[in-house]
């Protein structure tokens, strides 16, 4: 996700009036905003900190969801609201089938060894962001059977 799109899109909101939405858009902006800052980038902001990002504030609202108590519904209606529209900007992850090939064909040497920790090292730098963990953890326990 480019970051002037996520600037547009929040300016957009804005100017419908959606409160919800430009809420959701600029915690990403200015998060993404800050994340820049650390990183000594301010000016260039690239879609790979946009998209890390959106995924760790996607993580953040699925644990707030999770913990809140049942008796606040309007607080559980915010957050999955928040939740929604992140979906929508979040990059798209790949799919079990997707990473089993990219292992089999990029890191086949490693695979061959049946070393779950050691093939877990290797991979992860190579698919941070663009795949889930777990998932990423199960194909590869599945490969070392």
């Amino acid at each position: 996700m480019k970051f002037e799109q996520l600037q547009k899109d929040m300016m957009a909101a804005m100017k419908a009036r959606d409160k919800v939405r430009k809420d959701a858009l600029s915690a990403l902006v200015s998060a993404a905003k800050k994340a820049a800052i650390d990183e000594g980038c301010r000016d260039n902001i690239s879609e790979e900190i946009v998209d890390r990002i959106i995924l760790k504030e996607i993580k953040s609202v699925k644990e707030q969801i999770e913990t809140c108590p049942d008796s606040r519904t309007d607080l559980k209606q915010e957050y999955q609201a928040r939740f929604d529209i992140f979906q929508e900007y979040a990059p798209k992850m790949m799919s079990a089938e997707e990473i089993e090939a990219f292992i089999r064909e990029k890191f086949a040497d490693v695979a061959a060894q049946k070393n779950k920790g050691l093939i877990m090292k290797s991979v992860m730098p190579e698919l941070k962001g663009k795949a889930d963990g777990s998932v990423i953890n199960q194909v590869v326990a599945k490969l070392c059977q």
